[in-house]
């Protein structure tokens, strides 16, 4: 493929790595010296690229999935914090014919992370003794709080817990950590009176999320329509299992 780089700090160089290594071209970088241009401009630029990855800023999102729309590609949406504008954005892709996909993180593990979560509510809910609660932790450049990781775990387990017989949805309380250079830790807790059960995920680097984008554009490639990245892990997670050639 030939990718659109949109944004182009730490993770948007990490990507161009892992991108090569797999065999695709970086051909378009959009960086600063692009804040001020239109989308109508901007896709002109994009042209070139087979699809684009953006790991920018959450106010330039629009702008950038519009300009990758007239520019006929699909886009990746790496950026976190520009959900209050997602009914825009998913209306803006379906009018172009075009294709996105987003997540609050492009973690194969975190993903996996959410279906683990997602199971362990369901059996947690049987005994409402265990109070549900969430920690998260990054480094301290991180601008959204708590991070989206952390509001979609929230969203995937307070939909399995109920505090009444009305079916009212328990909110659970997520603390935040904010320091030095920690690529991202998540804690899904239910603490009971005499135990605890406790589940993480911790990234080692952002490697895992570079990876994750790159493999969510080879996805999204040849498709139309707007997906969450959960969804690639699904149709993996769905595949038969090939058997090992002896």
């Amino acid at each position: 493929m030939k990718i659109a780089l949109i944004g182009y700090g730490k993770m948007g160089r990490l990507i161009e790595t892992v991108a090569a290594e797999r065999g695709h071209d970086k051909v378009v970088v959009v960086n600063e010296s692009h804040a001020g241009l239109a989308s109508e401009k901007l896709a002109e630029t994009l042209k070139i690229a087979d699809v684009g990855i953006d790991f920018s800023s959450a106010d330039a999102v629009s702008r950038n999935v519009e300009a990758c729309m007239l520019a006929g590609i699909p886009i990746v949406e790496g950026t976190t914090g520009w959900h209050k504008d997602r009914e825009e954005v998913e209306k803006l892709v379906a009018a172009h014919n075009g294709a996105m996909i987003y997540g609050a993180n492009f973690s194969i593990g975190v993903n996996l992370f959410y279906r683990i979560a997602d199971y362990a509510a369901e059996l947690l809910s049987k005994f409402p003794e265990y109070e549900a609660f969430i920690e998260e932790q990054h480094h301290s450049r991180k601008k959204d709080s708590p991070s989206g990781t952390a509001i979609k775990l929230e969203d995937i387990v307070s939909t399995k817990l109920y505090r009444d017989d009305s079916m009212n949805r328990v909110r659970i309380p997520i603390a935040v950590t904010r320091a030095g250079n920690i690529p991202g830790t998540h804690r899904l807790g239910f603490d009971g009176p005499s135990d605890q059960v406790l589940i993480q995920h911790t990234a080692r680097n952002r490697e895992c999320f570079a990876h994750g984008a790159v493999l969510g554009a080879e996805w999204i490639k040849d498709r139309k329509g707007f997906y969450e990245f959960a969804d690639v892990i699904w149709e993996m997670l769905s595949a038969p299992v090939k058997p090992e050639k002896r």
